[in-house]
């Protein structure tokens, strides 16, 4: 089988440790699962099913001058950018440590100054113009970085991604537009969503190229997105990336799915599942043996136990600090 890898300049340590970052944000996910369900943390908006795409796109960017605006989905990101299982343990069980919001936020509004994760927010979308505007920041500055910004299939019908669109467009910004479209925005299919026939059609309206790709194969993600970056640093532009893989949980711990989808159709997803597909490719390089793959699995679950462990025995925020950040001190 043809070594994919290579040909995009990774080696086999790279790729290994992509999957790693993959398996990581799968493992910590299922766990949020059994603790809320156990009644421990309130709520949990799931990464499961779209890894590929998250860690495909962080790989492509220099992750240590590069800014990323993610959204709620977006564990795959944040880790690859240097968040720890421990911070989003933290933030799941809402505890003062929590690096996000210090446990004032719900989960997945992920931020972290040291490692260029910008602080998104509960209405969608919002991220996409402060990413074009970081990007803008940079051009004035002349200095190199790009910005990626990534957000759900459902919210490119927000207003919001249109004007950033427009913006980045005129103006030639360095900014990634990455939809992952992962088939619902929470009960409405996209074929309820879009009039046109892919997300990507929309780019040529703001002039930039517009790309779907298959979400579900980190190399092709890696791929699009670092042409993209290259496009950005050399003043080429925007790029819109549409990334297409499938939402294998509910979409929060507060849906159930079962009313507006089959569960045949979820089982047939779950078939090509990237940390299933992506470790098969792996074997076949002859880079990831069975002994390999128990001792990730093992490293995991030492992570995802010492994280869970810590988070909970944490700290809550004390109820003096209530109005810390809220009003001027």
């Amino acid at each position: 089988m043809e070594n994919r890898h290579k040909r995009l300049g990774l080696s086999d340590e790279q790729v290994l440790d992509m999957y790693r970052t993959m398996l990581l944000a799968r493992r910590i996910d299922e766990r949020m699962w059994l603790l809320n369900r156990s009644g421990k943390i309130p709520f949990v908006i799931s990464c499961q099913g779209q890894e590929a795409a998250q860690v495909g796109a962080a790989y492509a960017l220099e992750r240590d001058k590069d800014y990323v605006l993610p959204y709620y989905r977006d564990m795959g990101v944040v880790l690859a950018f240097g968040m720890t299982a421990r911070e989003l343990m933290l933030s799941g069980f809402a505890k003062s440590e929590d690096p996000n919001s210090g446990g004032r936020q719900m989960p997945g509004h992920f931020g972290q100054k040291k490692n260029r994760i910008v602080t998104g927010s509960s209405p969608v979308t919002t991220q996409v113009p402060h990413a074009v505007g970081i990007s803008l920041a940079g051009k004035m500055e002349k200095k190199d970085f790009v910005s990626l910004v990534t957000f759900g299939e459902g919210s490119s019908n927000q207003g919001d991604f249109h004007e950033g669109a427009n913006f980045a467009g005129v103006h030639k910004l360095p900014v990634i537009f990455m939809v992952e479209n992962n088939k619902y925005a929470i009960s409405v299919p996209v074929s309820k969503q879009l009039a046109c026939e892919k997300v990507s059609d929309r780019a040529q309206g703001y002039g930039m190229p517009g790309y779907t790709i298959d979400g579900n194969d980190p190399l092709a993600v890696y791929e699009a997105v670092k042409e993209a970056a290259d496009r950005g640093r050399q003043g080429e532009g925007p790029t819109l990336i549409e990334a297409v893989s499938y939402r294998l949980t509910a979409h929060s711990s507060d849906d159930d799915d079962r009313t507006y989808r089959l569960k045949e159709e979820v089982e047939a997803a779950r078939q090509e599942d990237s940390i299933h597909t992506f470790s098969a490719y792996l074997r076949e390089q002859g880079i990831f043996t069975e002994e390999k793959e128990k001792e990730m699995n093992d490293e995991i679950m030492a992570i995802v136990n010492d994280a869970t462990d810590y988070a909970e025995n944490a700290a809550y925020a004390d109820p003096d600090t209530i109005y810390k950040y809220v009003y001027a001190e």
